[in-house]
This record gives C-alpha cells, sequence and structure tokens, in this order.
C-alpha cells in the first residue's frame, strides 16, 4: 500500500471512528452531545483529515468524492478502485474498534431514513451534489481560498448534517454508511446510502462546469 493509500486509510478511520462514534458515544451518555454536537463533529473531523492528510492524497475518504473528481478528470481511472478499498478498509476498522468497545449498541451509527425513503434518496442526491460542487469549486479557486479548503469543506458539511441529519443522516458517504451498517447488521434501506451519493457526485460535476471556471475539471472533462 502506497503512501496515497495510506493517508486515505488513516483518513477515513478517523472520519467514521469521531463521526459514527459520536453517535455511539451520545447514545451511551443521552444528551451529552446531541445533534448539533455530532453535526459539528463530522465536519471538525473532515476539516482535520484534509489539512492532515489532504497534501498526500487529496483527502477524499468517501468513494463518492473519488468518483466525483474522476468524473471530472481530476483523478486517473487507474486511482479510483484503490482508493475506494483503501476507504472502505478504514471505514470497516473503524466500525470494528467500534463494536468491540460498545457490542450492545444496535447500529453503531449505521445511517438509517427517519420518514419515507425517497425522502432520503433525494437528500442523499442533493446533498452530495452541493459538498462535491464545493469541492470543485475550491479546487478551482485563488490560492489563497485553497488553504481554507479544509474549512470551507468542513463546514459544508457540518451545516448539511445540521439541516439534513434528522431525515436523512446526512451521510454522503458511501464508506461511512456501509461499515457500520455491515458489521451491526443495520442493513435496512442500506441501497439508498450506496446510490444516492454516487449518483448526487456524477450530478455535481456538469454543474460545476456550468458555473464555475473550466479550473473546476480538466479540459476534457468539460467539453
Amino acid at each position: 500500500m502506497n503512501r496515497r493509500l495510506r493517508a486515505e486509510f488513516l483518513g477515513t478511520l478517523v472520519l467514521v471512528f469521531s463521526g459514527t462514534g459520536a453517535i455511539v458515544f451520545d447514545a451511551a451518555n443521552p444528551g451529552k452531545i446531541g445533534h448539533v454536537g455530532i453535526s459539528l463533529t463530522f465536519g471538525l473531523v473532515v476539516m482535520a483529515m484534509i489539512y492532515a492528510v489532504g497534501s498526500v492524497s487529496g483527502a477524499h475518504m468517501n468513494p463518492a468524492v473519488t468518483l466525483g473528481l474522476w468524473r471530472a478528470k481530476l483523478v486517473p481511472g487507474r486511482e479510483v478502485l484503490p482508493f475506494i478499498v483503501a476507504q472502505l478498509a478504514g471505514a470497516f476498522v473503524a466500525s470494528g474498534l467500534l463494536a468491540s468497545l460498545f457490542p450492545d449498541h444496535a447500529t453503531l451509527g449505521a445511517t438509517l431514513p427517519h420518514g419515507p425513503p425517497w425522502h432520503s434518496f433525494v437528500l442523499e442526491v442533493w446533498l452530495t451534489a452541493v459538498l462535491l460542487f464545493v469541492v470543485l469549486a475550491v479546487i478551482a479557486a485563488k490560492p489563497e481560498v485553497q488553504a481554507l479548503g479544509g474549512v470551507i469543506v468542513g463546514g459544508v458539511i457540518a451545516l448539511e448534517a445540521l439541516f439534513a441529519g434528522p431525515i436523512c443522516g446526512a451521510s454522503m458517504n458511501p464508506a461511512r454508511s456501509l461499515a457500520p451498517a455491515l458489521v451491526s447488521g443495520s442493513v435496512q434501506h442500506l441501497w439508498i446510502y450506496l446510490t444516492a451519493p454516487l449518483l448526487g457526485a456524477l450530478v455535481a460535476v456538469p454543474v460545476c462546469v456550468g458555473i464555475q471556471t473550466p479550473g473546476c475539471c480538466s479540459k476534457e472533462a468539460c467539453r
């Protein structure tokens, strides 16, 4: 495993352990963290990991981000599968560690819809598309804006989790949803959180091309 894959593995491990861990810890200590705290945890850990491993791998930590950047011709096709495998491995290690610490927790922070499943599907497509649009816009931005990329992307994730989390869970990340679902056996509606973020990521690229400067994707993707 090269340095880039190790960075994706570690970044995703820390993301999933911290984010889903906040959900598990909140259930173990009701009222200590709360919805706002969980949302901020997800945003803050993404921000931290972007600055920690972003210079090595780009800090995707999310198969949907990797797919979107590939669609924008910013990631070579040969890296897509290894990146996703590294991300999934990190997520499963995180969920396995949480399961060893809290074996009685029913879901280990798995993402579940609250209300009609189609509401969650639409929201997950929308949330991921917005996230990818912001990521691509930061890539196309001036250096001084790029330097704040971790704050911007982490802030978007926290914002989306704050307003949409009570309905769909605001996953935006197949690795974050798959690992706790399989480890805990909470696979109800898992298809939503595997397909909707990937669709949202693909939708974001042409939207970015239509609004942002061509720097949000390669020249080939902008044609």
